[in-house]
């Protein structure tokens, strides 16, 4: 049995405490010593659960290879494309990299991720093993969600459903989409096959939705229409969503009741550029929603730095959000929201939950998102796995 005492915290800002941790779950919340082995004096910082890091992409990124200068191209399959030919020119090798993001994530006080990884006829299977082996070598320290992901498009490159098919019987967890119209042109087929793939493996779905406007809700309520169909309520989430941030608020509310209905997941990044879901209808409606980086420091574009406590802040700014309660719940869109769409089990503070905590030296918590200052300490099942901004394992 191991033991470990956190003194003088204060859980999600309120007033100080001591948890107590034992076997890597947190056993009793309450003043008081206990015997324990160890003790981390938490001096009043913060204490909230670990940050939850539900929409990355973990095989892409440049983190650590140096500056690049940017080469993409403006739209979508610019990107997509100038990807595909510099991951081998440039050696973006998926399991050192997501290594490195591990130990960057872990710095910022993020304890799970959702990674979508690449999977096409030229990479093949490249990307996900990558990952696959970077999960299983720190496996310790975050749990790792893959989702495979079909970034250059699945009816348009045959060969890549078998592919996917391949990831998800070796260990896939969510099955990935991308623009039904927009990329693939055939809406019908592409989500006949992801969800065929759901059915067939017994997994979740995770759709990236970049289409706006009318475009993106027809798209949208296609996906809505299968999961009523196939009994998957409650099993698909839809990336980004722009379309929900269309002008025609009335066409917005209908989408946002069906998704409430068959309680879909809306992730956001919260981007500057683009129209996005607002978090307060998506509150008030009933949609779960969770929030993540998307790729960053990566061919796409050159922002990012893995930190969901920055995201929080994006997402406040973005919903233009100023009370304190307001930014809390902001907080709580990359915490418990992405618990919740990942269903990890045993999440958050309170006695029986798995020990995944995170102190943050802030008065309170809004104050934590509006200043972000480096996480003081960051727990996974009660081992500390970070301190002062900086992870306590090497990934090199």
């Amino acid at each position: 049995m191991t033991e470990l005492l956190l003194k003088n915290v204060r859980p999600f800002g309120g007033g100080v405490t001591d948890i107590l941790i034992r076997d890597g779950r947190i056993a009793r919340i309450g003043l008081g010593d206990a015997g324990t082995v160890a003790i981390e004096d938490g001096g009043g910082a913060i204490a909230i659960p670990g940050l939850i890091e539900a929409h990355a992409h973990l095989d892409k990124s440049l983190w650590g290879m140096g500056w690049q200068v940017h080469q993409a191209g403006p739209t979508l399959e610019d990107k997509i494309s100038t990807e595909r030919r510099l991951r081998r020119e440039w050696n973006i090798d998926p399991a050192r990299q997501s290594a490195r993001q591990v130990a960057l994530a872990a710095s910022h006080g993020t304890t799970a991720i959702r990674s979508h990884v690449d999977i096409d006829t030229d990479q093949k299977l490249w990307c996900f093993e990558g990952v696959s082996a970077t999960r299983q070598r720190f496996r310790d320290v975050m749990d790792i969600e893959i989702v495979a992901f079909p970034q250059s498009g699945l009816m348009i490159r045959p060969g890549t459903l078998e592919l996917m098919d391949e990831a998800l019987a070796n260990g896939a967890d969510v099955v990935g989409g991308l623009d039904p119209c927009g990329i693939d042109r055939d809406p019908k087929g592409q989500l006949d096959a992801i969800f065929g793939l759901a059915q067939k493996h017994g997994k979740p779905i995770d759709i990236h939705l970049h289409e706006a406007d009318d475009l993106g809700a027809f798209s949208m309520e296609m996906i809505i229409e299968r999961t009523r169909a196939l009994g998957m309520r409650g099993k698909v989430t839809i990336s980004h969503a722009f379309c929900l941030g269309m002008a025609d608020r009335a066409r917005a509310a209908s989408l946002t009741e069906q998704l409430a209905r068959q309680d879909i997941a809306i992730a956001t990044t919260a981007p500057a550029s683009r129209a996005v879901p607002a978090a307060a209808e998506m509150r008030a409606a009933g949609v779960r929603l969770c929030a993540g980086s998307d790729g960053i420091r990566d061919t796409w574009g050159p922002y990012g730095n893995l930190d969901m406590l920055e995201r929080a802040l994006f997402i406040g700014l973005r919903n233009n959000f100023r009370h304190d309660a307001d930014v809390e719940y902001a907080l709580q869109i990359c915490t418990q929201g992405g618990a919740d769409v990942m269903e990890l089990e045993s999440y958050g503070l309170h006695e029986g939950a798995f020990a995944d905590i995170v102190l943050i030296d802030a008065e309170t918590v809004a104050e934590a998102v509006a200043a972000r200052p480096k996480r003081k300490l960051v727990l996974k099942r009660g081992k500390p796995i970070a301190r002062d901004g900086q992870a306590l394992f090497s990934v090199e």
